[in-house]
């Protein structure tokens, strides 16, 4: 009867033997050279090589996976310098990467939770505390565990509980001055009438600005926050439909992962205006809203402006 691959056996000095007992736990199968690696779809969870003319969203074509999903399994991936042959995990149908994290990860042939780890820029130690019933030594192909993303857990829950840190960025990271706002921009709706913040406005842990992102549910309408013009409604790589409405005081609002415009360009619109429906996110399997603020083109903080 046919066995399960376990983890192999290297010849370890003592010290790396009880220095994996508590981080790595390698997967069996080595790995093989990317070449043998390369696959054309998700089911298999194996690497794709980066060939000449490749872009990240033909490879994600190719591979049946959403953009996004495939960016988030690869962050270290650069979509505008990915070099012939570099190597891109390809997320299969049963992983999932919500923004803030945890992943559902699917271990691969040669993993530990250190390499696990490194790769998606978080700590071995997180790992095992997040999957207190799987033995390190003993990870198995195809196993699932929950890879805690470094920082995302408290970013997320200090946005939910709605405190005012949720919105201030690390020290080292000064953010764009939009400048003092004008008396008009005060007391402005919120953009959803049920909503949660999953992803409050401010900086990664890489230090990258990013908009509030907000849940809601299915068949939700992102509203105007003021009244104003509309100058996009289309889509946008990377963002879905997005439709950006400008308003007095060179203020503007801008609603992104939309699933349908309900405006056109040139629409005039009032407070609380339907300007799209919200769209389903297969990487965080929610429907989400990103909302942003702009002053002169510079990013807002909506919890200045909205009420």
């Amino acid at each position: 009867m046919a066995q399960r691959p376990v983890a192999g056996k290297g010849r370890l000095t003592l010290a790396l033997v009880v220095t994996l007992m508590v981080l790595a736990g390698c997967a069996s199968q080595p790995d093989a050279p990317p070449s043998a690696r390369t696959t054309s779809g998700a089911d298999s969870g194996g690497w794709v090589v980066v060939q000449r003319g490749d872009t990240l969203g033909e490879i994600a074509r190719r591979g049946g996976v959403p953009l996004e999903r495939l960016q988030r399994f690869n962050p270290d991936a650069d979509s505008k310098r990915l070099a012939v042959g570099q190597r891109l995990l390809m997320p299969t149908q049963q992983e999932r990467a919500p923004s803030g994290g945890p992943y559902r990860y699917q271990v691969r042939p040669g993993d530990t939770f250190t390499n696990i780890a490194r790769r998606f820029d978080t700590r071995a130690s997180r790992i095992q505390s997040a999957n207190p019933g799987v033995i390190p030594t003993d990870l198995r192909v195809g196993q699932m565990l929950q890879v805690p993303l470094a920082g995302g857990a408290a970013i997320a829950s200090r946005a939910t509980n709605g405190s005012a840190s949720s919105t201030s960025p690390p020290a080292r990271t000064r953010l764009p001055d939009p400048g003092d706002l004008p008396r008009s921009a005060r007391n402005w709706p919120w953009p959803l009438e049920d909503y949660r913040i999953v992803r409050a406005f401010g900086t990664d842990a890489r230090g990258t600005l990013q908009p509030m992102l907000l849940a809601t549910n299915r068949g939700a309408q992102a509203r105007a926050v003021a009244d104003g013009e509309v100058r996009f409604a289309d889509s946008m790589r990377q963002l879905g439909q997005v439709v950006i409405v400008h308003h007095a005081d060179n203020l503007q609002s801008v609603y992104a992962l939309c699933e349908t415009p309900l405006v056109a360009n040139g629409d005039r619109v009032n407070r609380g205006t339907p300007v799209c429906e919200v769209g389903f996110s297969s990487a965080s399997e929610r429907y989400d809203l990103l909302f942003d603020l702009r002053h002169g083109g510079k990013p807002v903080d909506p919890r200045r402006v909205l009420r």
